[in-house]
């Protein structure tokens, strides 16, 4: 008996010798411990959030009016809320706790539907965090030559050609990104998420008090109820055009979705990350909603249907200068945070793939961990994103073409078919049809919003030259 009882001992200490062992500084995954909050998240959700899509707010307003805009923004808002909270779920499979998990927005497709949807999946979203890049080296780029401007309206008056050529703005700003992008752990980034959310706050609070500022001061432009006149400011076809360019830029301002999963990675457990997911983007997208109304309707009340496609740089503010470039310079410092929290997955995703086919690719050197494959193509990945940003440095029609191609297809389209997947929800059910007819009308607006910015693009290229065209 003592030898059965030995003999069971020696089977069950081998049998524990196969499990896989974690230390205390590890998680169930065997990867680092993860030490992401609800914090630490809405913080990632802020900085991604408010970026480049808060400054066309007024001009996006100015398109829709006074009736469509501010509802455009809370459908935008609330449906984006509802889908991430199933995407949330789509984070580990099967149990919510101990389920395993899907490390990319990629991975958690093929959990759930496979097929053809991965592969539909994974261009959409590289190819928006590459836009995206493009988007935010534009914006900065166009904030740092304001602050240029801004400094020689003061001193030379407002009727002074201040001019700027942004091209070399761009070129320093994809100088810094080269250097950021060597940081080679995403939730190590959690630091310049946290400074670039103050940033967020603190242009975002001076482009309100500015509008508000020239509300009670004077003068105001003329507003509508439907934003800008046939006849008057625009003709029919610009109408219907920008209109739509405007509901992708609003469509931009809420594309955070395609880095949620990467987002939600980072994040401790317990409690569940889904859970403390949905809190953080309940907090997330609140708080962007609430600045995204100040700016945009306070916005378009200062300026009307004449506000500028960029509120900060299309100089309605002459005065406080140094205010006005304050405000500029916080979008730059934010941007750059920005840029990294959606190039980083982009970044994981390619040195994953060539790591598991060249295992020698990952080999790091010196105590700096220099990895020379992680070096050169990430710098090639900025200087191709910094030559595209200065060939097409068009605000408003880029911003709406990112946000087309975000919106349907990452926000909308895929968590409605992971979740009718998820639950079984019977085909042509009244919560079936109900999931789907929004999913069909969320295409149709990405659809009419990407072909009013591709033709916004078009039209400004007819008078660009790159490196010579000053704005």
């Amino acid at each position: 008996m003592v030898g059965a009882m030995r003999g069971g001992a020696m089977e069950l200490e081998d049998r524990l010798a196969t499990l896989p062992r974690f230390r205390g500084d590890h998680d169930d995954d065997g990867k680092e411990r993860r030490t992401g909050t609800v914090w630490t998240a809405t913080a990632h959700i802020i900085t991604a959030v408010i970026g480049s899509g808060v400054l066309s707010l007024a001009w996006a307003m100015a398109q829709l009016g006074w009736v469509a805009g501010p509802l455009t923004l809370v459908l935008f808002a609330a449906i984006t809320f509802y889908t991430c909270g199933l995407l949330a779920d789509c984070y580990r499979v099967g149990d919510p706790v101990t389920g395993k998990r899907n490390y990319t927005y990629t991975e958690a497709v093929k959990s759930n539907l496979g097929g053809w949807y991965v592969w539909f999946c994974g261009f959409c979203q590289y190819v928006n965090m590459f836009g995206t890049g493009i988007g935010y080296t534009i914006t900065a780029s166009i904030s740092a030559a304001a602050i240029n401007k801004s400094n020689c309206f003061h001193w030379h008056g407002h009727d002074a050609d201040c001019s700027q050529n942004t091209s070399a703005y761009i070129i320093g700003f994809g100088v810094v990104q080269v250097i950021f992008s060597q940081l080679h752990n995403f939730h190590k980034l959690w630091w310049l998420s946290i400074i670039a959310a103050i940033m967020s706050f603190s242009y975002s609070a001076i482009a309100v008090g500015l509008s508000l500022a020239q509300i009670v001061m004077g003068p105001t432009g003329k507003t509508t109820m439907t934003g800008t006149l046939v006849g008057v400011d625009v003709d029919a076809a610009q109408k219907v055009w920008m209109t739509f360019q405007a509901l992708g830029n609003v469509a931009f301002a809420y594309s955070y979705a395609i880095i949620l999963i990467e987002i939600q990675d980072t994040l401790r457990s317990p409690p569940a990350e889904n859970k403390t997911m949905r809190r953080a983007t309940m907090m997330g997208i609140s708080t962007t909603t609430g600045f995204y109304m100040l700016c945009g309707c306070l916005g378009y009340a200062a300026f009307g249907n004449a506000a500028s496609g960029n509120i900060l740089t299309g100089f309605g503010f002459y005065e406080p200068f140094w205010l006005v470039d304050f405000a500029n310079a916080c979008i730059v410092v934010h941007l750059v945070g920005g840029f990294q929290v959606f190039c980083q997955p982009l970044f994981a995703a390619v040195e994953g793939a060539v790591a598991a086919r060249y295992p020698g690719s990952t080999r790091e050197y010196g105590a700096a961990g220099l990895n020379v494959f992680r070096l050169v193509w990430r710098t090639a990945f900025v200087a191709v994103i910094t030559l595209l940003a200065i060939l097409m440095p068009f605000f408003n029609s880029i911003l709406g073409i990112l946000g087309s191609i975000a919106f349907w297809p990452l926000t909308v389209f895929f968590p409605v078919e992971m979740y009718i997947r998820q639950r079984q929800v019977r085909r042509f059910s009244t919560k079936w049809i109900a999931l789907q007819s929004l999913s069909f009308v969320c295409f149709l607006v990405t659809a009419a919003s990407c072909a009013a910015s591709v033709q916004g693009v078009v039209d400004s290229l007819k008078t660009y030259v790159p490196f010579k065209t000053r704005s």
